[in-house]
């Protein structure tokens, strides 16, 4: 499975990035034709369920999502959020990281393993690619917007 990861450094406390990274409907405005359906109430924990529905009109793939860990960051300590990918389509996980950076500042490493079934391991290399480019330019909207 294709995997990559991004790190971003940035001039906000730990508990505002996160906030910033885990409001799951955030990522709606973040990711282009992206929409983000909550299955489950809040708050997020443990179980909570989600799917961001990519595409337009019939071209939409569902990624369906499950918080299997959920350590937000509490102090000077970082926090950690596993998602498990369990669509029909999309597979893997991500994983979101955020921990104390430099001056005050709070790092961001943001690892995923995307897979697309029915896509021949062929792709993969275009895969990586794409997800990299689509999901670090939507980490970057969501740290800039408030």
């Amino acid at each position: 499975m294709p995997t990559f990861s991004l790190t971003r450094t940035v001039p906000l406390p730990l508990a505002e990035t996160w906030r910033r990274l885990t409001e799951w409907p955030r990522h709606a405005g973040a990711v282009p034709l992206t929409r983000i359906r909550l299955l489950t109430p809040g708050p997020t924990d443990v179980g909570t369920r989600f799917t961001a529905r990519s595409g337009i009109g019939p071209l939409t793939v569902d990624d369906t999502m499950e918080v299997t860990v959920w350590r937000p960051p509490v102090g000077d300590e970082g926090g950690l959020c596993r998602l498990e990918k369990r669509g029909r389509v999309v597979l893997g996980w991500a994983e979101i990281e955020v921990r104390p950076g430099p001056g005050g500042r709070s790092r961001v490493v943001w690892r995923e393993e995307l897979r697309v079934r029915f896509l021949p391991r062929a792709f993969d290399g275009v895969v990586t690619r794409t997800a990299r480019a689509v999901f670090g330019r939507g980490v970057n909207r969501l740290l800039r917007r408030a």
